[in-house]
């Protein structure tokens, strides 16, 4: 996030898109319903299902799965032929702007309904309320990055808030809502195939240099594989090992019979997790690691906070926390990892992790401190680009809207869309191992519309089989106007309904993120 939590309940303006946030999101999500209800924040909700949001929204505009870029273009189209867009701040703090403009030129009102199926009276009443907000915040998560045109949507939801001055202000910048409790921490540690700690580049021989001087090793200049590349790559027999450490891709990835297929190929499969999932029942070696509240060290949560977390129960068995293991793994195979315990090294984190230099166990003992921190008298960032772009200037990206990988035809005539629900994360791992969760929430549903289910003979509860080009899997249909007609949505979290059996494995050329939101499917009784 650009800025911070706090922020979006003293905002006055709030664009949600791609973020079922109230599910996904629970405590920004009620934060959000305050600005609304105590606060008095407008709230512009863009997505194809009925979320909770909607009810709280001023505005709610229905696009089609996977044109987000022609509603984004639309909106910029209106605010700048109407000239509501913020001059100054273009002038003086940004780039490329005319290339914007003529791009965007062609995404008129009545253009972009034909796409999206937006009317183009209800896109002028969205332009106006984005543009005419003094603060405006947008908050996005993989609705909108899980398309082969993810990083192209990212870009155009940056050209829509630099464009009205939002990002460098209180109260405003681009907000992308995290998936994961740590997953924001992991990616600043250079968990990324392409990046060291603090996102310097692999390929960088000057940051590249420092590590290697830093940890007295010679690391490869290029940048490693995705998710999905290794798994093809597996297949292909390129990668002969693999080691999964607290992801469980027998369940969260696309096209899980070529997954699987894949894993199969390999010579050696080690799994590092706390319960044996899917993809731990495939390997050679099971290392059982220690959960978060056996274990000493610090999240770093989606505002960017750096928090202490702290080991309250002793881990069972013979579970070890994670750094042990991979110290202890790394030791065996020749490289020395003697650390005395997290804090330690924590400690090494703020040596060669710029934007944490000014992090200490100390300073976060109470409360966390949001990066960058580059000193120990540093307060922390509440939120970014307050004066310039990292870059300088903040630079304007021209972007034609490009249609999913995979349409519907007439032989697969629907989108199936994926998602998650409030009672259940990600792949159930820990979930659908409480009580709780399990009685909300038994059994995978299908979303089907009232007109498609008259259309295809199915009745609410009734056993339905849905089918992609990849696989099939039968559950229940849940007879519901939340999702639109000519679309289904299914969550992914249970074992028994994969419904990654179905989605599509193409990836967005840029960030090598799967289309699991827009695939062509059918469906019949079962």
């Amino acid at each position: 996030m650009t800025n911070s939590i706090e922020e979006i309940e003293h905002t006055e303006m709030i664009l949600a898109i791609g973020t079922n946030t109230t599910e996904n999101h629970p405590v920004i999500g009620a934060k959000v319903k305050r600005a609304v209800r105590q606060r008095g924040a407008k709230l512009l909700v863009i997505d194809p299902r009925e979320i909770a949001l909607t009810k709280y929204a001023d505005l709610w505009l229905r696009q089609k799965p996977g044109t987000d870029v022609a509603v984004l273009n639309g909106l910029m189209n209106v605010i700048i032929a109407e000239k509501l867009y913020a001059a100054d701040y273009v002038k003086d703090r940004t780039e490329g702007f005319e290339a914007l403009k003529k791009v965007v030129e062609n995404y008129t009102p009545t253009y972009v309904e034909g796409i999206t199926g937006i009317p183009a009276d209800d896109l002028k009443k969205a332009a106006r309320l984005y543009a005419g907000a003094g603060r405006a915040s947008i908050l996005y998560a993989m609705g909108l990055t899980q398309h082969i045109t993810g990083t192209d949507n990212v870009k155009s939801v940056a050209n829509l808030a630099m464009l009205c001055g939002n990002i460098g202000i209180e109260g405003g910048g681009v907000n992308p809502l995290r998936g994961q409790n740590n997953v924001q921490g992991a990616c600043d540690m250079g968990g990324l195939p392409v990046s060291l700690p603090a996102y310097q580049p692999v390929a960088n021989d000057e940051a590249r240099g420092r590590f290697e001087k830093a940890w007295g090793v010679t690391l490869p200049p290029r940048p490693g594989l995705t998710v999905v590349e290794i798994m093809n790559a597996a297949h292909k027999g390129d990668v002969r090992g693999l080691y999964i450490m607290g992801e469980n891709p027998m369940l969260s990835d696309p096209d899980l019979a070529h997954v699987e297929a894949a894993l199969k190929h390999l010579d050696f499969l080690v799994v590092q997790d706390i319960f044996l999932n899917e993809t731990a029942q495939l390997a050679d070696v099971v290392l059982p690691s220690a959960a978060f509240a056996e274990k000493d060290g610090t999240f770093t949560n989606t505002e960017r906070r750096v928090q202490r977390i702290r080991k309250a129960v002793s881990p069972p068995g013979q579970a070890r926390t994670d750094w042990e293991i991979i110290a202890g793994i790394a030791s065996r195979m020749g490289y020395p990892m003697s650390y005395r315990d997290a804090e330690e090294i924590m400690a090494e984190i703020a040596r060669v992790t710029p934007s944490y230099a000014g992090i200490t166990y100390e300073r976060i003992e109470r409360e966390g401190l949001q990066w960058p921190c580059p000193t120990l008298d540093h307060p922390g960032t509440r939120f970014l680009h307050k004066e310039k772009f990292s870059r300088g200037l903040g630079l304007f990206h021209a972007i034609e809207y490009i249609p999913p990988a995979e349409l519907p035809d007439r032989e697969y005539p629907l989108i199936l869309s994926t998602g998650r629900v409030l009672y259940h994360y990600h792949t159930g791992t820990m979930t659908r191992l409480a009580e709780g969760p399990s009685e909300r929430c038994p059994e995978s549903l299908i979303e089907i519309h009232p007109e498609d289910a008259r259309a295809y003979g199915i009745a609410d509860g009734q056993k339905v089989r849905v089918a992609s080009r990849r696989g099939q899997v039968e559950a229940k249909a849940q007879v519901t106007e939340k999702s639109p007609a000519g679309t289904i949505f299914m969550n992914f979290h249970f074992r028994e309904v994969a419904v990654n059996l179905l989605t599509n494995a193409a990836l967005d050329p840029i960030g090598k993120i799967p289309e699991y939101k827009v695939c062509a499917v059918k469906v019949e009784a079962a």
